[in-house]
């Protein structure tokens, strides 16, 4: 989140949504009325096939509604602060799969593309900054990290799970549609809005076609 377009943790309030505004549109014209946050999102649990635990937002049943600040507090416990070996990007991305993991395993998010993600926003550097004020892996605007109930964004696992959590919304709200909610990632839900599809900035085309590219390249390999 890096762009020079405005960030997304600008203009988060919409006046109003246009009933002509395609469906996954609309849905994040709803997400940005009334954020699907850590604070507000209902999750329920599961039991699957073979004893597996699922975790959804639709309630049905066998359906067990869960507290979504606890479920994050335990898989924070699980996913240890990665300590820095300062062997390079590729050696520092494998220490923090195990955040990667528990939190994509939390948000039903792929790993191999919130590593692309981490890759294209911040190298995979923990104190990363940018010149708008993104902060850590995810490069998370302040006003993304409260929203996301993240404390501390240059504490690597709050960082991730606040950036999976927040692209993890962004696809539930465009119907997985992985461009257009790489748009909202960098350039902003309300920009995605505005434009009615990808906006026009130079930086955040190329900002997509570079995390779709790291997005395969992942998917190809253990390490970049």
């Amino acid at each position: 989140m890096t762009s020079d377009a405005p960030s997304n943790g600008e203009g988060n309030a919409m006046k109003c949504i246009s009933a002509a505004v395609p469906l996954g549109l609309l849905l994040l014209g709803m997400a940005v009325l009334f954020p699907l946050t850590a604070a507000a999102i209902e999750l329920y649990s599961f039991q699957g096939e073979g004893g597996q635990i699922y975790y959804t937002n639709v309630p049905g049943p066998g359906h067990r509604k869960i507290n979504p600040h606890v479920l994050r507090m335990r898989a924070k416990k699980k996913a240890s602060v990665p300590r820095r070996t300062g062997m390079g990007p590729a050696a520092e991305q494998l220490e923090y799969d195990e955040a990667i993991l528990s939190a994509c395993e939390h948000f039903a998010v792929d790993p191999h593309l919130v590593r692309a993600v981490i890759k294209a926003e911040s190298n995979f550097d923990p104190g990363a900054r940018s010149p708008k004020g993104a902060i850590g892996l995810m490069q998370l605007m302040p006003n993304t990290a409260r929203e996301m109930g993240v404390s501390d964004p240059l504490n690597p696992v709050e960082n991730i799970f606040g950036g999976v959590g927040y692209l993890s919304q962004l696809l539930n709200s465009l119907n997985g549609d992985l461009p257009l909610a790489l748009a909202a990632y960098n350039a902003g839900p309300q920009r995605v809005m505005n434009y009615n599809g990808i906006p026009p900035f130079r930086e955040t085309r190329n900002y997509i076609e570079r995390v779709l590219d790291y997005y395969e390249h992942f998917k190809g390999k253990d390490s970049l």
